[in-house]
C-alpha cells in the first residue's frame, strides 16, 4: 500500500520549512482506517476522499495567497509586541507606584501573551517559514515560555497534532496528568483531577516544561539517558534565561528606585496571567464537550481524508472578537489549526467558513461556542472524569 505524510510536501534534507516537516507515522494513499470514528461512521471511502481534496484545495488555494501583506501582518505583531513588554517593564521600574504597577503588569501580561499566542506557537509551527527570515523561522526562534522551543516543537508538532486525541499515541490527552477521557482508566488519584487543574493554570509553562521532558517515556524504556539528559540541560540553560530575565534583571534594576520587590511581583503576575489565559486557550480546543477522542484502531490505516476528519471532529473552537482571536494566537480556530498547522494564523478567519459548510455537508459535526460557555464545559468533562464510572458525554 503506498503511503504519503500528514504534510503534502516535504523540505529538502537539512532544510526544514516548518509545517511541511515529516512527521512520524504514515498515511495510506487510499482505504480507510481499521475502524473509522463513529462520527464518521456513514461515510463511504470515496466520500473521505472528496472531503480530503476538498481541504486539501482550500490549503492550496491559501498557500498561493500568501505574501507581502501576510509578511507585513507577523512583522507589525512582533512590533506591537516588543512594544508592550518595553512598555511594561519600564513602568516596572517604577512601580512602587500603584498606577505604574498595574500598567506595567497589564502591559507586561498582553505582551506575553501576544509573544506566546500569536507570535511564538505559530511561529515555531513554520507558518512564516517562508518568508525565508532568519529572525522569524521555526529553526531559529526561542519563545518566551520555559520549555525550549526544540523540545516542544517535538511533543507537540511531532506528536500531538499527528495523533490528535488519540489515546495512548497523543499524551496531550491529560499531559500525563488530568484523566480527560473514559477510555483512560479511573484511579484513586483522579479525584484530584480539578485540583491539579486548578494548580495547572497557573503553572502551566513549567507543566508544559516537566512534560517535554518525556518522563514517562524514560520510564518505559522508550527514551534513552542521553537524550533526556540532553533535554535536561536544555531545560536548564532555559530556566537561567527566564529567571534572569523576569526575576532578577527587571527587579534588580527597579531597586534603584525602590520598586525591586513590586517589579518582581508584576513579572510573577505577568507570568500567571499569561499561563492561566494559554491554559484556558489550550483546553477549550480539545477538550470540551462535543469534541471526540479515538482509538488507535481509528488511526490505524487512516488515509489523508480521514486525518482530516478527526482532526475536525476531535478539535473545538471559540467564537469572539478579532482582538480575542488574536490574542489566542487564532487558536480561538483551533478546528482550522488542527487541519493547516502550517498555514499563516491571519488566513485561520478566512478559511473558517469553508471549513464549516464543509463539514455540514458531509454530515460533520463543527464544535464552537463562546469562550465562557467553552471553559465551563471543559471543567465540567474535568469534573465528571474525576470520578469513577463517569463519562463524559459526546
Amino acid at each position: 500500500m503506498t503511503v504519503i505524510s500528514p504534510s503534502k510536501t516535504t523540505p529538502a534534507e537539512g532544510k526544514p520549512t516548518g509545517g511541511s516537516r515529516t512527521r512520524p507515522g504514515k498515511l495510506a494513499e487510499s482505504g480507510s482506517p481499521t475502524v473509522r470514528p463513529p462520527a464518521a461512521a456513514h461515510l463511504s471511502d470515496e466520500q473521505v476522499a472528496e472531503l480530503g481534496r476538498e481541504l486539501d484545495a482550500i490549503r492550496d488555494e491559501i498557500l498561493g495567497k500568501r505574501g507581502a501583506a501576510d509578511a507585513a501582518y507577523i512583522r507589525r505583531v512582533i512590533k506591537i509586541q516588543r512594544g508592550l513588554e518595553i512598555s511594561g517593564r519600564a513602568a516596572l521600574l517604577v512601580s512602587k507606584n500603584k498606577a505604574a504597577w498595574v500598567t506595567g503588569t497589564t502591559l507586561l501580561s498582553l505582551a506575553k501573551i501576544l509573544e506566546n499566542m500569536e507570535i511564538g506557537h505559530n511561529v515555531l509551527h513554520g507558518q512564516w517559514d517562508w518568508m525565508r527570515d532568519p529572525d522569524i523561522h521555526s529553526t531559529t526562534w526561542e519563545w518566551d515560555f520555559v520549555t525550549p522551543s526544540r523540545s516542544w516543537q517535538h511533543t507537540h508538532n511531532d506528536l500531538h497534532h499527528r495523533w490528535t486525541n488519540v489515546v495512548g499515541k497523543d499524551n496531550d490527552v491529560g499531559y500525563n496528568l488530568l484523566r480527560m477521557d473514559e477510555q483512560q482508566p479511573w484511579k484513586p488519584i483522579n479525584l484530584a483531577n480539578p485540583l491539579f487543574n486548578a494548580i495547572l493554570a497557573p503553572l502551566f509553562e513549567w507543566g508544559i516544561a516537566i512534560y517535554d521532558l518525556e518522563l514517562t517515556e524514560f520510564k518505559e524504556g522508550k527514551k534513552s539517558k542521553e537524550a533526556l539528559l540532553k533535554d535536561l540541560k536544555a531545560l536548564g540553560k532555559k530556566v537561567v534565561t527566564q529567571f534572569t530575565k523576569d526575576y532578577a534583571a527587571t527587579p534588580a534594576v527597579a531597586m534603584l528606585t525602590g520598586s525591586g520587590k513590586q517589579a518582581l511581583y508584576g513579572t510573577l503576575t505577568a507570568n500567571a496571567v499569561r499561563n492561566v489565559w494559554a491554559h484556558a486557550v489550550i483546553f477549550c480546543g480539545h477538550f470540551p464537550e462535543g469534541t471526540d477522542t479515538f482509538t488507535e484502531e481509528m488511526a490505524e490505516g487512516e488515509t489523508r481524508g480521514d486525518w482530516y476528519i478527526r482532526q475536525m471532529i476531535g478539535s473545538a473552537n471559540i467564537s469572539g472578537s478579532k482582538f480575542m482571536h488574536i490574542m489566542t494566537g487564532n487558536l480561538s480556530h483551533q478546528i482550522e489549526h488542527h487541519l493547516f498547522p502550517d498555514l499563516p494564523s491571519n488566513r485561520y478567519a478566512e478559511v473558517a467558513p469553508k471549513v464549516r459548510e464543509i463539514c455540514q455537508r458531509y454530515g460533520l459535526k463543527y464544535t464552537t461556542g463562546p469562550l465562557l460557555k467553552q471553559v465551563g464545559s471543559t471543567w465540567g468533562k474535568i469534573f465528571k472524569l474525576a470520578l469513577p464510572g463517569k463519562t463524559a458525554t459526546a
